[in-house]
C-alpha cells in the first residue's frame, strides 16, 4: 500500500497540471504486470493500475474514449473538461514490458535549452503514453566534470573540452570534442540541478532512466601513448585503445560520478561506433569485440548490475561494414544479460529480420522518422504499422517498443500510433485510427475534422517509409545552392522533385481546405501552418525546376521566373511564423535565456543558430542544411538570400567556360553569408498574422497551380 500511495501522488500531480485541478481520482493496485482499469461514475474517476506509468495510460484511454481529448505535443493545457462523463470500466495491457523514449541527438536538435517548465511538460506527456525508460542526458557534463577533474584536470580545461551545450550529446557518443564552446562558466551547476529534478520526477513515475557511458573518446590531456585519432564527419577525436586499462578505469570513474551525483536504475547507453567503422584497425571483428568486453568490464566494475544499451543504427547506417558475421561476433563479445539493443530504425529498416532477432538477445523496436527536427510533416504510417506488428510477432520479439526521433514535436500522428499500439492493436484499420486520432487531437467531432485527416492520410502521411531518409532529397528550399550540380546534364534535380510530390495535390488542397474550417485550437493551427508549408515546398520545387530549364535552354536568366520562385519563400516565411514553435527567434530566445554572462550569450546563441545552418564550421560542409528546418527567419532570412546569391551569379555559370569561376564565387558568398547569420541572425523579422489568414492568402495564391502540379511529375531539364 506503502508504494502505491507513493505512486498515487505524482499520479495526482500529473492530473492536477493536464486538468487545471479537476475532480481528483480515485486510485488502487493492481496486480501482476503492467495493466490499469478506469472508469468514472457520478463525477469521479476510479484507477486500478499496477503502477504509476500504467495508471498514466489509463487516464490518458479515459480522456480519449470518453472525453474525446488526446494529451498530444502541442495541446492547449489545461483541459477544458468540465463534468467527466461517466464510462464503462476500460482496460489495458501491455504489449511489452518497456516503453524507450528519446534519442541522443534529441537533446541537441530539440531540448538543448530547455528548462523545467518544457521538461515538465514532456514528462507528463511520457507518463500519459506509457514511456518506461527514457534516455537522460541532462546534467552528464557534471558528471564528467567530475571523473576528468579526479583525473587532474582544470575547469577551463574540461569546459573547452565539452564545447558547446547544443553539441554535447555529439560528445556523449564520441563524435566531437572542443567544438563551438567552451562551455559557459554557469552551465554545469544549471544543468545539475536540472538534471536531478527530471531524475526525480522520472524515477516518481517508476520509469527506469538510461544514462550515458563511455565510450573510448578521451580528452587529449589524458590520453595515453597508443591512443589514435579517428573521424565523424570531418570532425577528429581521440580514442583510448580497449586493451590500455584507462578505458575500464575511465568507463567506472564515470559510473561512480553518475551514481554519486544521480543514483542509478543500471542502464547505461554507449554506442562506440556510431557513424565510425573500425575497418582501419581491424577487418575482422576482434577490435568491435575488444572494445564491448572493455565496456562491460568497466560498467560493472563500478556496478554489478549494469547492463548495456545500444542502438542498432551502425548495422543499418553502415550495413556493407556490419555485415552479419561481423556483428555476431561484436555482440559475442558481451556476456549473456550484458545488452540490451535499440533497433532504431524500425519503421523503415528494421535490422531484427536479418540478424535472427538478435540471436535471442533482449531488444526494443523504434520508430524514428524525423531526422535532424525536419519540418515538413512527411510519414509512412501504413508501413509502420505493419513493421511494428511484423516485430511482436516474431519468433524472437522484442521486449519493448519505443520512439528515437532526433527531434521531437514533430509529426506527432506517426509517433503516438506506436504508443497507442504499445496497448492495444485496436483499431486495426489505419483509417479508424487517424479519424479517431484527428477528433481527439482536437477534441473535436466535426466532419471538417474527419476531411482534414482523410486528406492527411492519403497525402503527407502515405510516404515511403525509406524516402524520409535525410540523405535524400528534401526540397530545393533548404538545399545549399550550387551550379556544378545543378547544371550537369545529368543532374537528378528534376527526377527528385518530381518524387517528392508523391500523392494526388487535390488530397493535401482538400486537407487545408477542411483545417481552414475546423474549431479553432492550438494543435489546429500548427497542423494548417505546416500543410500550408507542404504545399509551398513543392510549388517552390516545381517553380525551380522549371526556372532551371528555361535558363538552361535559352542561357538566360528570366526575371519573371526568379521573382516568382523568390516570393514563394516569403509567403513560407510568413506561414511559418503564424506558429511560435516554427519560427527561429523563439528558439535562439531559448538559448539566451539560459546565458548568465555576455560569453555565455555569445556561445549559446551561436549554437543556436550553427546547428541548424551549418552545423560544423562554415569550411566543412558535410552536414549542411542536415535540420532542414522549415522556420520564420531561416526561410526567408537565410535561405532565401542563398537563392539570391544564386540567381545573381547565374549568368555567369549558364557559359560552361565561366562555370568553375561562378562556383567558386558562390561558394565565397555563401561562406560570407552562413558566417554572418551565424553570428547575428537574419537582417529582417516577419511579424504574424493569424494562422488562418496567412494560409488561406497561400490557397488564394498557390491552390490553382498546386492542383494543377501531377503526382510524380516535373519539368524535365536539358539532356
Amino acid at each position: 500500500m506503502g508504494a502505491m500511495t507513493a505512486w498515487a501522488s505524482t499520479v495526482q500531480g500529473l492530473w492536477n497540471r493536464i486538468t487545471g485541478g479537476g475532480p481528483p481520482p480515485r486510485f488502487s493496485a493492481l496486480p501482476g504486470r503492467r495493466r490499469y482499469e478506469a472508469y468514472a461514475a457520478a463525477g469521479t474517476l476510479h484507477v486500478a493500475a499496477t503502477d504509476a506509468v500504467s495508471a498514466c495510460v489509463g487516464i490518458h484511454r479515459y480522456l480519449r474514449d470518453a472525453c474525446g481529448v488526446r494529451v498530444t505535443w502541442g495541446a492547449d493545457l489545461p483541459l477544458a473538461l468540465g463534468a467527466l462523463p461517466d464510462s464503462t470500466p476500460l482496460r489495458g495491457t501491455a504489449r511489452v514490458d518497456e516503453f524507450y523514449h528519446l534519442n541522443f541527438c534529441t537533446y541537441g536538435y530539440s531540448t538543448a535549452f530547455w528548462g523545467w517548465d518544457e521538461w515538465e511538460r514532456e514528462l507528463d506527456w511520457m507518463a500519459l503514453h506509457g514511456v518506461t525508460m527514457p534516455l537522460h542526458l541532462v546534467g552528464h557534463e557534471a558528471a564528467l566534470a567530475l571523473a576528468y577533474s579526479r583525473l587532474g584536470m582544470t575547469d577551463e580545461e574540461i569546459r573547452a573540452f565539452l564545447g558547446g551545450p547544443a553539441y554535447l550529446p555529439w560528445l556523449y557518443m564520441g563524435c566531437l570534442d572542443s567544438f563551438a564552446g567552451p562551455l559557459p562558466a554557469g552551465w554545469i551547476r544549471q544543468q545539475l540541478a536540472l538534471g536531478r529534478r527530471i531524475l526525480e520526477r522520472e524515477r516518481a513515475f517508476g520509469m527506469r532512466v538510461v544514462l550515458p557511458a563511455f565510450t573510448g573518446h578521451l580528452p587529449r590531456a589524458l590520453a595515453p601513448a597508443g591512443a589514435r585519432t579517428r573521424y565523424w564527419q570531418g570532425l577528429p577525436t581521440t580514442v583510448v585503445a580497449p586493451d590500455d586499462p584507462l578505458f575500464r578505469r575511465l568507463t567506472a570513474e564515470i559510473v561512480a560520478a553518475q551514481r554519486e551525483l544521480f543514483g542509478t536504475d543500471h542502464l547505461y547507453a554507449a554506442d562506440p561506433f556510431i557513424e565510425m567503422v573500425p575497418a582501419e584497425v581491424d577487418d575482422g571483428a576482434a577490435y568491435p569485440a575488444a572494445v564491448a568486453a572493455a565496456i562491460v568490464d568497466g560498467l560493472r566494475a563500478a556496478d554489478a548490475e549494469a547492463t548495456w544499451v545500444l542502438q542498432s543504427w551502425p548495422f543499418s547506417y553502415q550495413i556493407d561494414y556490419w555485415i552479419r558475421d561481423r556483428v555476431s561476433r561484436f555482440l559475442d563479445g558481451i556476456p549473456p544479460g550484458g545488452v540490451l539493443i535499440l533497433d532504431l530504425y524500425g519503421e523503415a529498416d528494421p535490422q531484427w529480420p536479418r540478424l535472427d532477432g538478435y540471436a535471442g538477445r533482449p531488444w526494443i523496436w523504434n520508430g524514428l522518422l524525423n531526422f535532424g527536427g525536419r519540418t515538413e510533416p512527411v510519414a509512412d504510417l501504413g508501413a509502420t504499422g505493419r513493421n511494428l506488428e511484423a516485430a511482436l510477432a516474431a519468433d524472437h520479439p522484442p521486449v519493448g517498443l519505443g520512439l528515437t526521433m532526433e527531434a521531437i514535436h514533430n509529426n506527432p500522428a506517426f509517433y503516438e500510433l506506436i504508443t497507442d499500439r504499445a496497448w492495444s492493436r485496436e483499431p486495426a484499420d489505419l483509417g479508424s485510427w487517424i479519424q479517431d486520432f484527428g477528433r481527439q487531437r482536437y477534441g473535436s467531432v466535426d466532419p471538417a475534422v474527419d476531411r482534414a485527416w482523410a486528406g492527411l492520410r492519403r497525402s503527407v502521411l502515405d510516404a515511403d517509409a525509406r524516402a524520409i531518409f535525410p540523405e535524400r532529397f528534401i526540397s530545393m528550399t533548404v538545399a545549399r545552392p550550387d551550379y556544378v550540380r545543378l547544371l550537369d546534364p545529368a543532374s537528378t534535380v528534376h527526377d527528385d522533385v518530381r518524387a517528392a510530390l508523391f500523392y494526388r495535390p487535390d488530397d493535401l488542397l482538400a486537407a487545408i481546405e477542411a483545417l481552414l474550417a475546423v474549431p479553432a485550437s492550438g494543435p489546429a493551427r500548427d497542423d494548417l501552418a505546416l500543410a500550408g508549408a507542404a504545399l509551398l515546398l513543392r510549388i517552390i520545387d516545381h517553380r525551380f525546376s522549371a526556372l532551371l530549364t528555361q535558363s538552361q535552354r535559352s542561357g538566360t536568366l528570366d526575371p519573371t521566373s526568379a521573382v516568382g520562385f523568390l516570393a514563394a519563400f516569403d509567403d513560407l516565411d510568413a506561414l511559418v511564423a503564424t506558429r511560435p514553435d516554427l519560427r527561429l527567434d523563439a528558439w535562439v530566445a531559448a538559448a539566451r535565456r539560459r546565458a548568465d554572462d555576455a560569453e555565455g550569450r555569445r556561445v549559446l546563441e551561436d549554437n543556436a543558430r550553427r546547428i541548424l545552418t551549418v552545423w560544423n564550421t562554415t569550411a566543412h560542409a558535410e552536414l549542411d542544411d542536415y535540420a532542414a528546418r522549415v522556420w520564420s527567419g531561416l526561410v526567408g532570412g537565410y535561405y532565401k538570400r542563398r537563392w539570391e546569391l544564386w540567381l545573381r551569379l547565374l549568368p555567369g555559370a549558364l557559359d560552361p567556360a565561366g562555370r568553375a569561376a561562378a562556383q567558386h564565387a558562390l561558394d565565397a558568398e555563401l561562406r560570407r553569408l552562413a558566417d554572418a547569420f551565424i553570428a547575428i541572425g537574419p537582417t529582417t523579422t516577419t511579424d504574424a498574422a493569424t494562422v488562418t489568414a496567412a494560409a488561406a492568402r497561400v490557397l488564394d495564391r498557390y491552390g490553382d497551380e498546386f492542383r494543377s502540379l501531377k503526382k510524380g511529375t516535373a519539368a524535365r531539364g536539358v539532356h
